[in-house]
């Protein structure tokens, strides 16, 4: 049974490509954070290893032990942290190590399933030693293993990867789909179900983990009232917030993208009700609180808000230094009118 929701072109590609036992030896999966590329992933390699009449059956011991993480032949390879603790020194790039563990592993037979399975979490955090390595492997595909490289920024692989993998993306799911899947699929009630599709960005993953986890909607508005905070505080609190944040992207670069994610979202909601489309935005929850906001905000700042959020976003991708990028987002935003004499 394939998890994935709102992605049936690319499922039928897949399915089409397992009865035809024509799979390709490497993929690359494109799409943003919680779309469901990692899930796709387990998916197509519990597909590959299952026994089953229809793949993945997802209730097989082998589609169980991959599902937890227990199979012998699939590996997941993804961003870890290392070194003195001490001096909190962590890793940026997936090292070329990692990928010569993977050139010894491809060359062996499978443990216990039919195919090896590499995934690669991240895969446009590989170093460019790590990334030359991988491709002297897609260049020499072996039969008995497969690649699943997955990336939220495909433009920072280089072109020779890319070209050796077929490549998967994922897009966004109407946000009208996903209230009714949680409305008929997990019974949310509809004003729940309509304030978690919109907060989910299009990404129905994020809206089923927040159904199932309360953390995650609480975790979700703290970060939001944070911001909110920020965005009506002095610059000395603002360059608070941006060292603690840069310190957060060393440790956990998702949750610090998902926090820039948030503010762009808060500010596009800010436009969406400055020119009178209020019914687009997606903090459907605080829109009174929005519209404040909006009212005390001209068109220019806004869309130069907006900007600069994003140029600090891209910038975080391409491996600028984080603490200098995030104090030049605090200025760039604006502040409140009694602190524009401390810049």
């Amino acid at each position: 049974m394939w998890r994935v929701v709102g992605q049936d072109s690319v499922i039928s590609l897949l399915k089409r490509s397992l009865e035809k036992n024509s799979l390709a030896h490497a993929y690359l999966i494109t799409g943003p954070r919680h779309i469901g590329k990692m899930t796709l992933a387990m998916d197509l390699a519990q597909a590959i290893n299952c026994s089953e009449e229809n793949p993945p059956c997802g209730e097989c011991k082998t589609c169980v032990k991959i599902k937890e993480g227990k199979h012998a032949d699939i590996q997941v390879i993804t961003l870890t942290q290392e070194g003195d603790e001490s001096e909190s020194i962590s890793r940026v790039e997936i090292g070329i190590d990692r990928i010569r563990q993977i050139q010894h592993m491809v060359c062996l037979l499978p443990f216990e399933g039919k195919r090896k399975v590499f995934i690669i979490k991240g895969a446009e955090l590989l170093s460019i030693e790590a990334a030359n390595c991988l491709l002297k492997t897609l260049e020499e595909p072996i039969t008995q293993s497969v690649f699943i490289l997955l990336t939220i920024n495909i433009s920072l692989l280089p072109e020779t990867v890319i070209s050796r993998c077929q490549k998967l993306s994922l897009n966004t799911v109407p946000v009208a789909e996903i209230e009714n899947y949680l409305v008929t699929h997990y019974g949310i009630e509809s004003v729940k179900a309509k304030v978690l599709g919109r907060l989910s960005r299009g990404c129905l993953g994020w809206a089923i983990s927040a159904t199932q986890d309360e953390k995650i909607l609480e975790s979700f508005g703290e970060k939001r009232k944070k911001i909110l905070e920020m965005m009506e505080s002095n610059l000395d609190e603002r360059f608070s917030y941006a060292a603690v944040l840069a310190t957060q992207f060393g440790k956990e670069r998702a949750i610090a993208f998902d926090i820039l994610d948030i503010w762009l979202d808060l500010w596009r909601d800010i436009l969406l009700l400055k020119i009178g489309l209020g019914e687009e935005i997606v903090n459907i929850d605080i829109k009174n609180q929005l519209i404040e906001l909006a009212n005390n905000n001209d068109l220019l700042i806004i869309r130069g808000s907006i900007k600069s959020i994003m140029d600090a976003k891209e910038q975080l991708n391409q491996n600028a230094n984080p603490r200098l990028t995030l104090e030049v987002l605090m200025l760039d935003v604006p502040v409140r009118t009694r602190d524009i004499a401390k810049r």
